[in-house]
């Protein structure tokens, strides 16, 4: 005849011919609280739950004092509580290579300790500590069933009417098997809970940052303005803003914090709002430079800088007057000659400096069908799939060639051709561009 399998949890035939009927009925109640919190365990999601109902269970299904239920933290290579029976301290932690429940998780096999203070691999440390008194122990690991992973470890402490007994080790192996299947669920769960209010939290910071942005371009008078950001994860440290200043003239400012993701968005931020205050006494570009700087430089560790670009426009004399902390690309365009001109750095990126002075600002004309271009470097440095960089170069060259096309046009068509020259559905860095044409005529 052939043999039927063993279901997982299930326990091998034991002889029960000679045993008291008192101990038979304490079987079948243990076996019938296995059924039951198995029936329970598949009904709870929450982790917490799932470790209050298995330590519970088992140590009432096996009559004993106490139950803890150990974790394994791959990572630490350490056991720890969450859920313990009638403990007096809130966590236990051990290394997978000391005591018993670390002997039990290394060599995956159940420890029946009937006397643990002729125990080497005992540590009577916990008792010590909290003046209770283990004179026996049964403990079982806790192995996935999917990917044979140690999960934990269940321990059971003080049998009351006397040793565990062979019997008890299938049941302590029963209640293991299904604790192990339950809790992997509700770990998966909670880790699946925590990424997704992870992409919420996240999503909702990309959204504050974009209502930092300007919500619309100014109408400037003979100008027209585009701009573009897109930020290589959900949050950027570039930045881009245009700002009234109390002389009546326009300031123009585009920013990018080295690295990318919430740590620069953070500091951007405060760029920003620094900004908006200085701004409303200052007008100087190198000064207004110079005093964020030096407001700035205390949350710019870690290797952390800043480059920025702070420039001044007057709508009727056509002058701009700039002040660059090491920021490119900043291209001026002169329709007349077909040249491009590089608004040179005026000082180091914040952060390169404990003592940062911008030097004075520069000043150049815009005359009519110029084209003034500033960017962040995420719009030149990023890659093709041969490895070839995007560069200052093809930019320009994208510029020239469709110079008589007005910002809003122009713009998108560099967006394109960015978007096309990286393979990757998102650059590698930020990307901000900001396009000022003053019109002809």
């Amino acid at each position: 005849m052939p043999t039927v399998p063993r279901a997982a949890g299930a326990f091998e035939p034991m002889s029960d011919e000679t045993l008291p009927i008192d101990t038979l009925q304490q079987r079948l109640a243990g076996s019938m609280k296995l059924v039951d919190t198995t029936c329970r365990l598949a009904a709870q999601h929450d982790l917490g739950q799932v470790l209050e109902t298995v330590t519970d269970s088992a140590c009432a299904a096996l009559c004993c004092e106490r139950a803890s239920l150990y974790l394994y933290d791959e990572r630490s290579q350490e056991l720890y509580t969450r859920v313990v029976t009638e403990l007096e301290i809130e966590e236990i932690r051990t290394s997978l290579e000391s005591g018993i429940t670390g002997w039990v998780a290394r060599r995956r096999k159940v420890a029946n300790i009937p006397d643990p203070s002729n125990d080497a691999r005992w540590n009577s440390a916990i008792d010590r500590q909290t003046g209770y008194r283990t004179r026996n122990i049964l403990a079982a690991p806790l192995i996935s069933p999917h990917d044979d992973r140690l999960v934990g470890v269940l321990q059971l402490l003080n049998k009351i009417d006397g040793e565990f007994d062979p019997f008890d080790e299938q049941l302590i192996q029963a209640f293991g098997s299904h604790a192990a299947i339950a809790l992997e669920r509700a770990q998966l769960l909670d880790e699946a809970r925590r990424t997704r209010e992870l992409e919420i939290e996240i999503e909702m910071g990309r959204q504050i940052q974009i209502s930092f942005l300007p919500e619309r371009l100014p109408d400037i008078a003979g100008y027209e303005v585009a701009a573009w950001w897109q930020p290589a994860q959900a949050v950027s440290g570039d930045y881009y803003d245009i700002l009234q200043l109390p002389d009546g003239r326009l300031l123009l400012t585009v920013g990018d914090v080295s690295g990318h993701g919430v740590g620069p968005s953070l500091l951007m931020a405060s760029v920003r709002a620094m900004l908006r205050v200085l701004t409303r006494t200052c007008t100087d570009p190198a000064r207004i430079l110079s005093l964020l700087g030096e407001t700035i430089d205390h949350d710019l560790n870690n290797g952390r800088f800043i480059t920025l670009l702070i420039a001044a426009l007057d709508p009727v004399t056509h002058e701009l007057q700039y002040a660059n902390a090491g920021h490119g690309p900043a291209l001026h365009y002169c329709r007349a000659t077909g040249e491009f001109q590089h608004l040179a750095s005026t000082s180091l990126p914040l952060g390169f400096v404990t003592d940062f002075k911008s030097q004075r600002s520069e000043t150049l004309h815009v005359d009519a069908g110029d084209l003034l271009l500033l960017g962040t470097d995420g719009a030149i440095e990023l890659k093709n799939e041969n490895d070839e960089i995007f560069a200052r170069e093809r930019l320009e060259k994208l510029v020239h060639e469709n110079c008589d096309r007005p910002a809003s046009v122009l713009l998108p068509i560099i967006r394109d051709a960015i978007t096309a020259f990286h393979p990757g559905e998102l650059p590698p860095d930020d990307v901000t561009l900001m396009l000022l044409e003053r019109k002809n005529g």
